[in-house]
């Protein structure tokens, strides 16, 4: 297994009897006392090594892997080779994120980017009128303005911006050289490295004489536990907030426009765009590159394909995908005609 310990410090000692309780896996086959020294991939895993099997893509590695013990769901634990011990558990993927999370802390949640832990909590430039509570961390370079709020435990990182008047709640981290401004975020939000908060839409009154800058008066709400991957931008509201809802998961690069509203616990995937005052319900997964049109409204616990673009509403628990986006079962249909028509045309098919 590569070494990684020069970006993450080893872990303590941790045995088979460990991995299964802080997971809540139950040990099959293997001595409780075993040591685990390190994590790896199912078909790179070698002696010491944790790994687990939950996409069915992986199986075909299983045979072959020298790891001590794999976290496994119930219909792989008879499949595991001898020798290997098996960790059994309804969700192997989450239960090997409880052990790394438990091995690598660090690693879920830096307390700091640029300085160490030696020099001090406010290494950058903090205006007299913010109101930091205690723990706050400012990095190298980083600047907080008037009338700012920070809650206790959260770390700014080297080279970020928090403009007047933001609020920002407790046990954050704003990555370094992310912007926030016209904002207000709750606790445990992290913002990765170059996010961009709160800047202005993309709104023109347009017309034969030129396009007219219209006023963005709106905030961005962030609320609690909502991550936010690295270059993604959201805009804020023009008449009215934009409002990310708790435990919502945003990937990199992500554009979200002016007065769109998401809701609680959804999963965007990189390079989404998502037009301005559109609306996504709870629980919505949107796959990668995929454009939302601006005024839609995407049901609770809708899950959009990849590389779709969304003109319409979509039904709550819909699954949609396609150029227009439309529901799966007619995409895939749709495509296998067109398909068929091509080969057709093309005399690739014998009659």
């Amino acid at each position: 297994m590569t070494d990684r310990t020069r970006f993450f410090p080893p872990f303590g000692p941790l045995c088979l009897g460990d991995v299964a309780e802080l997971s809540g896996a139950t040990l099959l086959r293997g001595d409780p006392d075993c040591q685990i020294s390190g994590f790896a991939p199912i078909e790179m895993a070698g002696s010491g090594d944790l790994t687990f099997l939950d996409n069915p893509k992986y199986v075909r590695h299983l045979d072959g892997t020298h790891a001590t013990a794999c976290l496994c769901a119930p219909r792989y634990s008879g499949k595991v080779p001898e020798g290997v011990a098996v960790l059994e558990t309804g969700e192997p993927y989450r239960a090997y994120a409880r052990i790394l999370a438990a091995a690598f802390p660090a690693a879920v949640a830096p307390k700091n980017f640029a300085s160490t832990p030696e020099e001090p909590l406010i290494a950058g430039t903090v205006h007299p009128t913010a109101r930091l509570e205690d723990g706050v961390r400012v990095e190298v370079g980083a600047i907080v303005g008037p009338n700012v709020e920070v809650g206790s435990g959260t770390v700014i990182g080297a080279g970020s911006v928090l403009a007047h008047d933001v609020a920002v709640g407790r046990d954050c981290i704003i990555g370094p050289n992310a912007t926030v401004q016209h904002a207000l975020l709750g606790n445990r939000v992290r913002l990765y490295p170059g996010v961009q908060v709160g800047q202005d839409g993309f709104g023109f009154a347009m017309g034969a004489g030129g396009h007219m800058k219209v006023a963005q008066i709106g905030r961005v709400i962030i609320q609690d536990d909502v991550e936010i991957g690295a270059a993604t931008t959201i805009d804020r509201g023009a008449n009215r907030d934009t409002v990310i809802g708790e435990g919502t998961k945003i990937d990199n690069q992500v554009q979200i426009g002016h007065n769109v509203e998401i809701g609680r616990h959804c999963v965007i995937v990189a390079q989404v765009g998502i037009s301005g005052s559109a609306r996504i319900g709870d629980f919505v997964a949107i796959g990668g590159k995929t454009g939302i049109n601006g005024h839609v409204t995407i049901g609770d616990g809708a899950q959009i394909a990849s590389v779709s673009v969304v003109h319409g509403d979509v039904p709550a628990g819909a699954r949609f995908g396609g150029v227009p986006a439309q529901p799966v079962k007619d995409w895939f249909r749709e495509v296998t005609i067109l398909r068929r028509i091509a080969r057709r045309e093309l005399g690739l098919d014998k009659d």
